[in-house]
């Protein structure tokens, strides 16, 4: 529309004519809107609030009289508020460029006089205190002309060709270059252990490949030697196994064999031997029984034939004393007594036959005979040539 001006974002409008601004400034200030402006009755100028740039260069004398140059970067800008546009704008308005020549020329006069009061050694290790310093005392003096800064970089601090930073550096540089040797000697160090750990573990992991390699080959002769092996000992396991199953079969055969020669021959020769046990004892029971017959037989036969002769027994003995002289000497009763002697002696005659008959059963002799008398009658003819009998 005519007549009716808006701002850029990074702009501070400033209208003149009309009306005086707030607070007696000489232009109103229009920041962030726009504005209804009359033409040919008010004048808009525009400030710039962006972020400028200022470069110092400057040589400066420490407190030690060494002359050091130094070379610092301000960021600066103007402030948002209306009374630092108000001032900026009074002063820069027409010549923008001239905030940064002025800003430089105020930070190379604090600088040089903060560097005044340090030396070289506080200058160099402590830059981030001179940059603070600077920034403290220009505040002031940079608000005064509607500029604040935002920051100040020391880029660089030289003493050309006096050497003093490089004889201060010196037994850093030479500090640093012994760490940096021992450090490379450690690092050298490391790597030669390192190579060496290194072809350590290449032997070892070699020794253990060439280790399982030949066990992988023994192995691997070991059953092509089995392999080898498999086939005769097969042949000789199946041969065995044949002459153990031939074996068992031949004992079986011979143990069948003993069992039909046992049924065949000894079970029928044991058979036939008790046969002829049984019999022959059987036999010889028979006979036994037949020879008791025997004797029993002759036995009563004998006592018959003895009972018999008995009397021809006494008789004979009588006939002996028939011719002897005997002597009675109890008359009657001696007689008597003679008489039962006869008898008793016939009687002990009896059983002497009867006896030997018996013990001499073993021989062959089955019939009695009359040798018991006829050694009767012996013993009578002897006694008659002895002279008479004396009978008491």
């Amino acid at each position: 529309m005519f007549g009716y001006r808006v701002p850029a974002p990074d702009e501070a409008m400033l209208i003149s004519g009309g009306r005086r601004g707030l607070g007696g400034a000489p232009f109103r200030v229009v920041t962030g809107h726009g504005k209804f402006v009359l033409p040919f009755f008010r004048k808009t100028r525009f400030l710039t609030l962006a972020m400028c740039e200022s470069e110092v260069t400057e040589t400066c004398v420490t407190r030690q009289g060494i002359a050091l140059h130094v070379r610092a970067v301000i960021a600066f800008k103007v402030g948002n508020d209306h009374e630092s546009i108000i001032n900026a704008g009074q002063r820069f308005l027409s010549d923008q460029d001239q905030m940064s020549v002025l800003t430089g020329r105020i930070f190379a006069g604090h600088l040089r006089a903060i560097i005044g009061s340090m030396t070289v050694e506080e200058i160099v290790t402590e830059r981030q205190k001179l940059a603070a310093e600077v920034l403290d005392t220009s505040k002031m003096e940079m608000a005064k002309i509607g500029l604040i800064v935002d920051s100040l970089q020391i880029q660089s601090i030289d003493d050309g060709d006096a050497g003093y930073i490089d004889a201060m550096s010196a037994p850093h540089r030479a500090a640093i270059q012994r760490q940096a040797q021992i450090a490379q000697a450690q690092a050298t160090q490391t790597a030669a252990e390192a190579e060496q750990e290194a072809a350590r573990k290449q032997a070892e992991y070699a020794r253990q490949t060439a280790v399982v390699k030949a066990e992988y080959s023994a192995e691997v002769d070991r059953a092509q030697a089995q392999a080898a092996q498999a086939g005769p000992l097969a042949q000789a396991h199946a041969q065995q196994e044949v002459l153990a199953a031939q074996t068992e079969l031949a004992q079986r055969q011979a143990k069948l064999r003993q069992q039909q020669l046992v049924a065949e021959i000894v079970k029928p020769a044991e058979a036939e031997a008790e046969r002829i046990r049984l019999l022959a004892q059987a036999d010889a029971q028979r006979m036994k029984i037949q020879a008791e017959a025997a004797a029993s037989y002759d036995r009563v036969a004998l006592d018959r034939m003895l009972i018999d002769q008995l009397p021809q027994i006494v008789k004979e003995a009588a006939g002996g004393l028939a011719g002897a002289n005997v002597n009675v000497l109890n008359g009657a009763d001696g007689l008597g007594e003679i008489a039962a002697g006869l008898v008793s002696q016939g009687l002990t005659i009896l059983d002497s036959v009867r006896s030997n008959l018996n013990g001499g059963q073993d021989s062959d002799s089955r019939q009695p005979s009359n040798n018991g008398v006829l050694e009767l009658r012996a013993n009578n003819d002897r006694k008659s040539d002895d002279g008479p009998v004396d009978v008491n």
